[in-house]
């Protein structure tokens, strides 16, 4: 819809808004039209009807409800078939006080227009040209898509996987120029890949553990082939390191072969190439029994592989080099914290079974420890350890292994959190000591899990808690002055509204840590809305803006703030960025400003100090953009070409300078006629 409001109380019925829809179709700005007759004797012309517009006069002056077929102009001159419908709008007191005014486009139904350009036309070519003029108007109105625009933009998936902060680093802005076979450290190939490594990396840290204590897989091919599988995905990924980028000490990306190479052999290959070699090939030599020496000498080396790959847990080294990524985050550093302490515990668990499966036999004397936690659950899950007499003569059966791991978890997590049920406990010497340490390891992780939760508890809640003591202060000053009710409801919705929006983040606090240039680009992106949307900004140079930034500040209204009150010193220029205001002379509405809109003074073209005429209230909630006076004649005095562009372009939506005469004044003009 495209229409206007006119005050019906005011002379010639101002119009005191308008929407979007009508200055597309007309093509002024809204502070062109602002205050202009609601008749829109601005767009008559030539060609306009003398009968109608004497027709849509005595609508107004008799406050009747009317609609009209009337020629009328747009900016740029071009005739234009509206059909007009004028509805007057009345208040409780049923007092007309508004004027609606509506605008549709008829042009395409209407007889084409004469004119000197379409002199000499047939009538179908006529006719075929209104047509084709609405559907161009139709089209403007149309939100446009420009197909051949191409937009440069950063891979996400890269910078999600690596966690990245909210802006890449510069030295992603633009792709450096590589050799052929360099990969970019920061590609999305390169950090999916890394994210595969450290998944393979846990799977390491959790299996070679398990697998070295349970050995479970001696004779077990399956497991072999998974194995050796990772264990060439880590080599591949040695290879890959020595063909990727890196950043060097000054922030910038290093992509020499040569210079790749040596920082990899000073920093991580010894460690990678350690943790990926293939001991469980080498141990498959273990079943090798060619006499009863060869056979002791080959399992005391295939007893040192199955140890050495225990090396694989330094594949843990990669987790660290990712860290600096997650510290940032407090929900990160509590899920790290857990598997931290889910991977202690298992690690233990491994251990703790290891030297209960050494000492429950005693293999010098062939007899078995009765009071060993493993001869005991053995006979508790009916799974007990028995003597072969008739074959090896060796004492066999017991538990099995997924018992024995879920009873050893559950012993080092009651130990780790100094819990201790008692129902499994060490009983020999080297369990007692094994406990002693794991003891000291739980209070250790504990003390240090718990402190970490508790401060990232207090870093989730310190906005809310400084929030509600902020409050607590407020209502207790509302109290202890005996503000009046309906003001102190305004000042807690205005302190809400102000922290909703700020997140209670102190914005001058946060420029005056940084430097000054910095601080001029980190205003000039605060206040992007304002220079994109007003022309007279267009022309000034990044000097002049960012001065200009540096001095605009930002506030934030509350419905039925009061911004102007009449009477007042108009010192402020103020530039609507959200919300909607309205302008109040002698308790009338004149006008109802919204985004994108200008009120206060035209400080550049008077000489003295103006008062405003009216109130300036606010309607909803509001961010206004403000510049003082003073900080703006600064400006405009040191960047003169800027000077002159800004006073012909800038143009106020409302002049709190002006005084509108109320309708009074016509009736008393209308009686002296008469």
């Amino acid at each position: 819809t495209n229409f206007v409001l006119g005050n019906a109380q005011i002379v010639d019925w101002p119009i005191v808004y308008s929407n979007d829809g009508f200055c597309k179709l007309s093509g002024y700005h809204r502070a062109e039209v602002m205050q202009k007759s609601s008749t829109c004797s601005f767009m008559f012309g030539e060609l306009t009807d003398k009968e109608t517009i004497e027709k849509v006069q005595q609508t107004f002056e008799n406050y009747e409800i009317n609609s009209f077929e009337i020629l009328m102009y747009k900016k740029n001159r071009t005739p234009v078939w509206f059909f007009v419908k004028i509805a007057p709008i009345r208040n409780e007191q049923d007092k007309v006080v508004l004027f609606l005014c509506t605008f549709s486009d008829i042009t395409a139904f209407k007889q084409p227009i004469e004119d000197e350009s379409s002199k000499g036309w047939g009538k179908f070519a006529r006719l075929t040209r209104a047509l084709t003029s609405s559907r161009g108007v139709l089209q403007q109105l149309a939100p446009t898509v420009h197909k051949g625009e191409s937009v440069h933009k950063h891979s996400r998936l890269a910078e999600v996987l690596q966690l990245g902060s909210e802006i890449l680093p510069q030295y992603k802005q633009e792709a450096p120029k590589t050799p052929p076979h360099i990969i970019l450290h920061y590609c999305t190939f390169k950090t999916s890949w890394d994210w595969i490594i450290l998944i393979l990396t846990f799977y390491t840290a959790i299996m070679v553990p398990y697998n070295v204590s349970f050995k479970t897989k001696q004779n077990n091919v399956t497991w072999l082939v998974v194995d050796s599988i990772v264990d060439v995905i880590f080599l591949v990924d040695i290879v890959l390191n020595f063909h990727t980028t890196f950043v060097g000490p000054a922030g910038e990306v290093i992509s020499d072969p040569k210079l790749i190479r040596m920082n990899y052999l000073k920093t991580w290959f010894v460690i990678d190439l350690l943790s990926c070699l293939p001991y469980d090939v080498i141990n498959a030599f273990e079943n090798v029994d060619e006499n009863w020496n060869h056979h002791a000498v080959t399992k005391g080396i295939s007893s040192l592989f199955s140890s050495l790959k225990v090396v694989r847990l330094l594949r843990l080294g990669r987790v660290a080099r990712k860290l600096d990524h997650y510290i940032e985050y407090g929900a990160a550093v509590l899920v790290l914290l857990v598997c931290v302490f889910g991977l202690a515990a298992h690690w233990l668990a491994c251990i703790w079974y290891s030297i209960g499966d050494y000492e429950v036999i005693d293999e010098e004397l062939n007899k078995i420890r009765t009071d060993s936690w493993l001869y005991q659950l053995g006979e508790t899950v009916g799974m007990p350890y028995h003597f072969n007499s008739s074959g090896s003569e060796k004492w066999e059966g017991g538990p099995s292994k997924d018992s024995v791991y879920i009873a050893s978890l559950y012993f080092t997590m009651t130990s780790l959190t100094s819990i201790g049920f008692g129902n499994i406990a060490p009983t020999t010497d080297g369990e007692k000591i094994f406990a002693v340490a794991m003891m000291m390891i739980g209070s250790l992780l504990y003390a240090t899990i718990f402190g970490n939760v508790t401060t990232i508890f207090q870093q989730m809640y310190a906005n809310s808690n400084r929030y509600h003591e902020m409050l607590n202060c407020v209502r207790d000053f509302l109290k202890l002055y005996q503000v009046p009710k309906g003001l102190s409801e305004r000042v807690m919705d205005y302190i809400v509204s102000t922290w909703s929006m700020s997140k209670g983040i102190d914005t001058e606090k946060v420029l005056e840590i940084c430097p000054k240039d910095m601080r001029a680009d980190i205003c000039v992106h605060l206040n992007r809305k304002v220079f994109k949307e007003h022309p007279a900004f267009r022309l000034a140079s990044d000097g002049c803006l960012r001065a200009l930034a540096i001095e605009f500040q930002t506030t934030h209204s509350a419905p039925g703030d009061l911004i102007y009150h009449a009477g007042e010193s108009v010192d402020n220029l103020c530039f609507v960025v959200s919300g909607s205001l309205e302008v109040i002379q002698d308790d009338e509405v004149v006008a109802i400003l919204g985004k994108g809109d200008v009120f206060g003074d035209v400080f550049w073209k008077e000489n003295t100090l103006a008062q405003s005429c009216v109130n300036v209230r606010a309607l909803t909630y509001c961010d206004l953009h403000v510049i003082k006076r003073d900080a703006l004649q600064k400006v405009l005095e040191f960047y003169t070409a800027f000077a002159n562009s800004f006073s012909r372009n800038l143009i106020l939506t409302y002049n709190l300078r002006k005084r509108n005469l109320v309708k009074l004044c016509y009736t008393l003009r209308q009686k002296i006629d008469r």
